[in-house]
């Protein structure tokens, strides 16, 4: 019997330059608060807010480094009281800059943003949107979160390394393991 040893996400960091500035401006995002008995202060080098529903905490750490490339890791955000567009409004007038814009005419799609500094999120389609959309429009989904169905199987978004570029494909799981399998023997 094989033993599965498992781990679980204790929270998701942000490096930074202001923590208390980043955290603060996240709170006003997503609602979150400080942590009860350990509120975050001005000059306090890592910052954490948690979700006063679901518990799951934002960490923020200050670092020398300067962001200089896209995020590989985003968080996608879904409107919970309003529709995609109008959220997209609320976060821009908080200080988010538009990094993308990929709404499709119908209706599915998401707007990529950036926090105060320049760390990438987007914000795709409320779950109302998604279960009152045309059958095409709800079943595309957002193809980068990574998995969707399009009338068939669940499909991958993956990057494809293709000689001095990267390509971006949809495929099935066992397909990808193929074209994975492949580009290692080759």
């Amino acid at each position: 019997m094989v033993s599965v040893v498992t781990s679980r996400v204790s929270h998701t960091t942000f490096d930074c330059r202001n923590a208390f500035a980043l955290s603060t401006w996240w709170k006003q995002v997503l609602d979150y608060g400080d942590v009860v008995g350990d509120p975050n202060e001005p000059g306090d080098e890592e910052c954490v807010i948690v979700d006063r529903h679901s518990g799951h905490q934002l960490l923020f750490i200050e670092v020398p480094d300067e962001k200089l490339v896209k995020n590989r890791v985003h968080l996608d955000l879904v409107p919970t009281d309003r529709r995609r567009d109008a959220e997209v409004d609320r976060v821009l007038a908080l200080g988010a800059s538009q990094i993308a814009d990929l709404r499709r005419p119908d209706g599915s799609g998401w707007v990529t943003l950036a926090d105060p500094e320049g760390n990438e999120f987007c914000i795709v389609r409320s779950d109302t949107e998604r279960a009152t959309a045309p059958r095409g429009a709800a079943t595309r989904g957002r193809l980068s979160t990574g998995r969707t169905t399009v009338d068939g199987p669940p499909l991958s978004v993956v990057a494809l390394p293709s000689g001095d570029s990267t390509t971006s494909a949809a495929m099935t799981a066992p397909d990808m393991r193929r074209e994975l399998s492949s580009r290692a023997s080759r």
